[in-house]
């Protein structure tokens, strides 16, 4: 039997600054831009998340949707949702909350709930027309 994907689309706010403590406010305005405002700047973040694999022959399902949705909103959602990532996010306090690391994140939160012979994707879409890819 072929793999089927399905995913799950959700929704979070959150503020961020992109820079580096170890680089000066010159070099992270450089590299970063806008982004490394140090009064922050938020996004209005959409996340897909997708699971693939083999259809359950008992269920018809890959994955049940319920059990994705709650994941994404208990995982992601209050995690980061109306948060300023660099200030109440620990592990961003520490790393640089790019779209590609906060993917990454996204990824390692959900990865543990997801049986092991059903692959994950996360695509989150920073604005309309940026987004990432991450698939582990």
């Amino acid at each position: 039997m072929s793999k089927v994907k399905v995913s799950r689309k959700a929704h979070f706010n959150a503020a961020h600054r992109l820079f580096r403590k170890d680089w000066s406010d010159e070099k992270n305005t450089s590299i970063f831009g806008k982004c490394s405002n140090p009064n922050y700047h938020g996004h209005n973040y959409e996340l897909i998340v997708s699971v693939s694999g083999k259809i359950d022959p008992e269920t018809g399902f890959v994955m049940d949707m319920k059990i994705l949705k709650d994941l994404i909103k208990i995982e992601v959602e209050e995690t980061l949702d109306h948060k300023n990532l660099n200030i109440e996010v620990e592990e961003f306090k520490s790393l640089n909350p790019t779209a590609e690391n906060i993917a990454v994140f996204i990824f390692n939160k959900l990865r543990p709930h997801i049986a092991l012979d059903k692959e994950l994707e996360i695509t989150l879409y920073e604005t309309p027309r940026n987004f990432v890819m991450y698939s582990g």
